[in-house]
């Protein structure tokens, strides 16, 4: 039996040459911050690996396939999941095709893999859910003859971008939470390397220094309900704490039974607010109030940006669009509790 050899992909070419597969990337794009020994490197590499990149990267512009790439970060979570569902039906609807390649890791591997990928699938452009600073960096080493859009992050004023306000949606949350007679709102953040995490921090301190509130240290969490209950333990453990904003409505269900283990009722003791709005959310005991993300709406204007881009359409050519969050009340939330049953 004959097996035939693998066809190289940028990543060989990479690591023949001794750099990263952005600098490959950079010189496909005939990008001027190379030097010209590296550049030679390269080059070399991509002889002796007879490495031919796809034709597409070069001759996108002459011909449509009526088919989306989507790079995506771990569609297996809510955020980029809900999003990516949401560009699949929007695209079938304008009668285009989806093609989906994901980033191996959490660090951003896998990049140069997941664009030969669709390359090879000869995708009219890309859009990259782009929750992570590792996602984000994937946007610097796209060939620029592609159109791309960025979903879910707001990174760079240069890059076409459909994202839901984030630093609204957690002065939202803070602000009900003040509003009720809570002398401060704690926070459970999400991971320091997602661009919503930050954005969402942001927001609350923001909320709580408009309101001269007192700020209180940010508990770390990794999006998980587990995380939520680290910190919701830490949390029941004080006589001071009575009113909680996770990041997520994941870490907020974490909290929710962590309070509860720990006798602190909700919303009589403690109100507990999350983010998402997850289908699951009205179902919490007690159901939870939360922010809501129109993920719809989001793979929708998305994907009409990228048309746009594209000169399929030419309504009115948006660069940047921000989404406003909606504010869902329900049972976790409740006026701040009396000095004496707090402190009984």
């Amino acid at each position: 039996m004959t097996t035939q050899s693998r066809r190289p992909v940028m990543h060989d070419v990479a690591a023949l040459a001794g750099v990263s597969h952005q600098t490959v990337s950079r010189v496909l794009n005939d990008h001027p911050n190379v030097s010209a020994e590296t550049r030679e490197r390269v080059v070399a590499a991509m002889r002796q690996l007879n490495y031919r990149p796809n034709s597409f990267a070069r001759g996108l512009v002459t011909r449509r396939s009526h088919r989306i790439g989507v790079l995506s970060f771990d569609s297996r979570m809510f955020g980029p999941g809900s999003t990516l569902r949401a560009i699949e039906r929007a695209a079938r609807a304008k009668g285009f095709g989806v093609a989906v390649a994901g980033m191996s890791d959490h660090a951003g591997g896998g990049v140069d893999e997941a664009m030969e990928a669709l390359y090879a699938q000869a995708v009219d452009g890309i859009i990259v859910i782009a929750p992570n600073e590792a996602a984000v960096r994937a946007l610097g080493v796209l060939p620029k003859s592609v159109p791309v859009v960025a979903l879910e992050a707001e990174y760079r004023p240069d890059q076409p971008m459909v994202c839901v306000d984030q630093l609204e949606g957690a002065r939202l949350a803070t602000r009900h939470l003040l509003g009720l007679g809570h002398e401060t709102v704690w926070h459970v953040a999400g991971p320091s390397d997602w661009r919503e995490a930050q954005l969402r921090v942001e927001g609350w301190r923001t909320a709580l220094e408009e309101a001269s509130a007192r700020t209180p240290r940010t508990l770390r969490g990794d999006w998980s309900p587990r995380s939520g209950y680290r910190a919701g333990s830490e949390l029941a453990g004080r006589d001071d704490v009575t009113a909680v904003f996770a990041a997520n409505d994941q870490m907020a269900l974490g909290v929710l039974h962590a309070l509860a283990e720990h006798g602190r009722r909700v919303p009589e003791d403690v109100s507990v607010v999350g983010f998402d709005d997850i289908p699951e959310a009205e179902f919490f005991l007690p159901a939870l109030t939360t922010v809501r993300q129109d993920f719809d709406e989001v793979g929708r204007r998305g994907l009409d940006l990228l048309l746009d881009n594209l000169g399929a359409l030419a309504e009115d050519h948006r660069e940047r669009v921000m989404i406003a969050p909606e504010f869902v009340v329900r049972r976790s939330t409740a006026p701040a509790p009396t000095r004496n049953r707090r402190t009984r």
